[in-house]
């Protein structure tokens, strides 16, 4: 829990568009620190000028999440430059789509390696570090999905990092509780925002083969329905506003308020009944 964001320090990965961006903002606007991380050298610098010209403190680094030496730098930094770290978002993601036995291994790696390693890199690099410092209000914000609560076809990919994200941040919360320790943990599980993940070519990482039979079908699909989904999704300041509610309250689940909130009750259900998997689709779903 964080009651009070005055001239504390946070730390943003994927700080260059969408919520990272928005939160990087938002989290300027309280009077704190800001360490704005990504792999876009580009837009990450017109972030950091943009929050330089409003008065903000801040530090920009060009890292990639999925290497764990990026993190250590990235600690490194942040610590020489403003002392210590209050608060860290884990907030970069990628997204791809296609059937499960016809998309390449890339794909699935490239997802794990940014949605959920990068996490736990992020973790591994910071929370040594938080706990050195002590202190009393420290905060980890993981972005999951409601992609992690939910399954949909033709986005296995996805879903897999995001589930492993969630549960990573959940083991995360109990291991800080047993310790015991003040860092608090809260796992982000947005619906539909108007981010630029369908954008999946500007990452220079992104894996080019497109796999076998009617795999490119299928992931141009999911790619056009997530353009459209977010073009109409909620704004990214919404998602920074509902972090910084649920960093004040120590709440670990931020979840939709939309049609993917019933998605996920539907899968509950199931499981509570031990019934087969039926799909439903949101209606927000684009």
């Amino acid at each position: 829990m964080i009651s009070n964001f005055q001239d504390k320090t946070a730390v943003v990965t994927g700080a260059a568009s969408g919520i990272g961006r928005a939160l990087s903002r938002r989290l300027a606007a309280e009077g704190m620190c800001v360490v704005l991380a990504d792999v876009e050298a580009a837009p990450l610098a017109a972030v950091e000028g943009e929050l330089r010209e409003s008065g903000a403190q801040c530090l920009a680094q060009v890292i990639d999440v999925s290497d764990p030496q990026s993190l250590v730098t990235l600690a490194a930094a942040s610590k020489a430059t403003f002392g210590a770290v209050h608060l860290l978002c884990n907030n970069a993601g990628v997204l791809t789509g296609g059937r499960l036995w016809e998309s390449p291994m890339a794909d699935f790696h490239w997802q794990m390696d940014v949605n959920c390693w990068g996490i736990l890199h992020g973790v591994q690099a910071f929370v040594p570090l938080m706990l050195e410092q002590g202190g009393e209000e420290l905060h980890i914000v993981n972005t999951a999905s409601m992609a992690a609560l939910t399954t949909l076809p033709f986005s296995g990919g996805y879903h897999i990092s995001k589930h492993a994200a969630l549960a990573l941040s959940e083991v995360l919360y109990k291991e800080l509780q047993a310790v015991p320790s003040k860092i608090g943990v809260s796992a982000l599980c947005p619906e539909l925002v108007n981010t630029r993940i369908s954008e999946r070519d500007r990452h220079v990482s992104s894996p080019s083969d497109e796999g076998t039979g009617d795999n490119k079908v299928y992931r141009d699909m999911i790619h056009q329905a997530t353009a459209e989904g977010t073009a109409t999704g909620l704004d990214p300041s919404i998602m920074a506003e509902r972090i910084v509610r649920a960093v004040r309250e120590d709440r670990f689940y931020i979840l939709a308020e939309d049609g993917w909130r019933e998605s996920c009750n539907v899968r509950l259900r199931e499981i509570l009944a031990a019934d087969n998997p039926t799909l439903h689709v949101p209606e927000d779903a684009g």
